[in-house]
């Protein structure tokens, strides 16, 4: 079976480490790995800049993406991600604060698989990134296999 991976895009700290906590306290992934602007995940992604060398999966099982990032939003990170071969069937979910329609709309119009709005409540926010975490993860059948 296939290592399952996740790439976490996201710039809260606080967000960060309540997402990893769950993700983790649920055991649903092999590695997490977490960048912090939307520049880092195009080039984590297409092994350039900072991660030209870096070692492990290819892609991610999944990528849980913020959009309001620093130096390139998520929006923009998602059509990059869509105008490449490599990465325009890999599973995109924005995990955002945003409660903007045009941001739902621009967000499917790229690509994305899935819009989520991150709740406020701290116990309604760990159960629905666990929630996203077993379905991306553990039930989807991702391009890749």
């Amino acid at each position: 079976m296939k290592a399952k991976n996740i790439l976490l895009v996201e710039d809260n700290p606080q967000d960060e480490m309540l997402i990893l906590r769950v993700l983790r306290k649920n055991h649903l992934t092999n590695e997490i790995t977490v960048v912090r602007d939307g520049q880092q995940a195009v080039d984590y992604l297409f092994r350039e800049g900072e991660f030209a060398n870096r070692d492990g999966p290819e892609l991610p099982t999944v990528i849980l993406l913020d959009i309001g990032l620093p130096r390139l939003s998520g929006l923009e990170v998602l059509a990059r991600l869509r105008a490449d071969s490599r990465t325009q069937l890999l599973p995109v979910v924005i995990l955002t604060s945003s409660d903007e329609e045009r941001d739902r709309l621009q967000s499917y119009a790229n690509g994305a698989n899935s819009f989520v709005r991150k709740p406020l409540d701290f116990g309604d926010f760990a159960e629905t990134v666990a929630r996203l975490g077993v379905y991306w993860v553990a039930i989807n059948q991702t391009p890749q296999g």
